[in-house]
């Protein structure tokens, strides 16, 4: 019988990628789902049904295709749901067993108040009673996820911009957070991601050091430069590091997506933004740690070609 996943020939990034996998550092897309990347990423032919192509088959299978050239994906999915048992077999049973992943916790976690959103229907704007609740992530989110630990590289805690209604300072923020990061379980890499550039500061990731939870590096409308982030006195916080390069700085997500979908080509680079990654890669060999850093097709246009300029740069 033919294995599931054969090793095809290797395109020269995904040469490059996996080298630098070899030294622990992992680069890859948030999401994986785009048409747009076909011809780059993506083969047509593999998804044609009766000679047509089927975007159905192609949201189903490309993921075996992604891990072709890249080591690592980041799931946004699981911020909106807490996936079931069966659905994480399907998803880590569609691509081979070297693919590592990092997972956003979903926001019924991290929501301080859901926003004025008709998706939240009767709850939007209102307080969510499930805040940093450690039984519900335990129950509903890393139990059925267990099986699966040893693929997952990271899970990432990511809060909204809190308003004054939320926390009056960063300090009441960090009275919240800190014990319920140490009521976590053991034998995961967690991280948080924040989007309040005032909170950045020593107590912030004094906190985050203590319990061993790495900050998450991100490119944000309203957050500092990368290049900014880590050169913050005591911003490495943990024995590995992640990035999620998003958005250029001042650019809103509704802009970028308006400006740069399907997501086929670079359309604004942002050479800042690949030289602090650069630079995390560069102290990732340096301090031999683990680095997982992930591109959005809203910083530039197109992640994969955003992380090809990057892993030629190293």
């Amino acid at each position: 019988m033919l294995p599931l996943f054969d090793e095809p020939p290797r395109s020269p990034l995904a040469e490059k990628l996996h080298a630098l996998a070899a030294e622990k550092i992992y680069l890859g897309t948030s999401s994986w789902k785009y048409e747009g990347w076909l011809g780059e990423i993506y083969s047509e032919a593999r998804y044609l049904t009766r000679g047509r192509f089927s975007r159905k088959k192609f949201e189903a299978e490309c993921l075996g295709e992604y891990a072709e050239t890249f080591p690592v994906v980041c799931g946004d999915f699981s911020f909106y749901q807490f996936p079931s048992g069966d659905y994480w077999r399907r998803l880590f049973a569609s691509a081979p067993a070297r693919l590592r992943f990092a997972f956003k916790v979903p926001e019924e976690i991290t929501a301080r108040i859901f926003p004025a959103h008709a998706r939240y229907g009767a709850r939007a704007g209102k307080a969510n009673e499930n805040f940093l609740n450690a039984r519900l992530l335990e129950s509903a989110f890393l139990g059925a996820l267990g099986p699966h630990r040893a693929r997952v590289a990271a899970l990432i805690f990511e809060f909204g911009t809190f308003s004054k209604k939320s926390f009056a300072a960063g300090d009441d923020f960090l009275s919240a957070l800190d014990p319920f990061l140490a009521g976590l379980s053991e034998g995961w890499r967690y991280s948080v991601e924040i989007r309040n550039p005032d909170y950045l500061g020593p107590d912030y990731f004094g906190v985050l050091r203590s319990r061993g939870v790495a900050h998450v590096f991100n490119a944000w409308t309203r957050m500092p430069e990368l290049g900014a982030q880590i050169h913050l006195d005591g911003a490495f916080t943990a024995g590995f590091t992640v990035t999620r390069a998003l958005l250029r700085q001042g650019r809103s997500y509704e802009h970028a997506v308006e400006k740069f979908s399907p997501y086929k080509e670079i359309q604004d680079p942002n050479p800042p933004a690949r030289e602090a990654m650069k630079d995390l890669i560069r102290r990732a060999r340096a301090e031999r740690q683990e680095a997982y850093i992930f591109v959005n097709n809203r910083l530039e246009g197109n992640a994969p070609a955003t992380i090809r300029a990057i892993a030629e740069g190293v």
